[in-house]
């Protein structure tokens, strides 16, 4: 049992895939920092200054005016937090665009490895064994 275990984690899948996910949650911290410390203030200026995260609905319970969305919670309100979803969506859109202009990027550099490899031309083999053969055969003919 702890030998076909061994054997699974030195497979390159499973290496390849625990990079992957350590790579990535430190990419979604970055994300989360270029969302919040660069976009949000952008999104702000075009919105009259609104932090969309502190945006929420009371269904029940009392809040007082103006407080922000951890203090409705503390408070033990049922708050709609719809601007922590509207910045999770957003978080998620910017994530999938680099994602997907990481893919295309690698993609081209494969493409490009692949053209380069076609077009190389093939070295010219010498002559084959037989070859050889039949020319001794016939100098020896002579």
């Amino acid at each position: 049992m702890i030998q076909e275990f061994k054997t699974f984690i030195a497979k390159g899948n499973v290496m390849d895939m625990a990079v992957g996910i350590i790579i990535g949650a430190a990419f979604t911290a970055i994300v989360t920092s270029l969302v919040g410390d660069l976009i949000n203030p952008i999104i702000g200026l075009f919105t009259g200054g609104i932090d969309f995260t502190n945006n929420y609905a009371v269904l029940s319970g009392d809040v007082p005016e103006g407080a922000s969305l951890d203090a409705a919670r503390e408070a033990g309100a049922a708050v709609f937090a719809y601007g922590a979803f509207l910045m999770a969506v957003i978080n998620f859109l910017i994530i999938a665009f680099v994602v997907f202009l990481l893919v295309k990027m690698v993609n081209r550099v494969k493409d490009a490895a692949t053209a380069e490899e076609e077009a190389a031309p093939e070295e010219e083999a010498g002559p084959s064994e037989i070859d050889v053969l039949m020319e001794i055969r016939d100098a020896l003919k002579k």
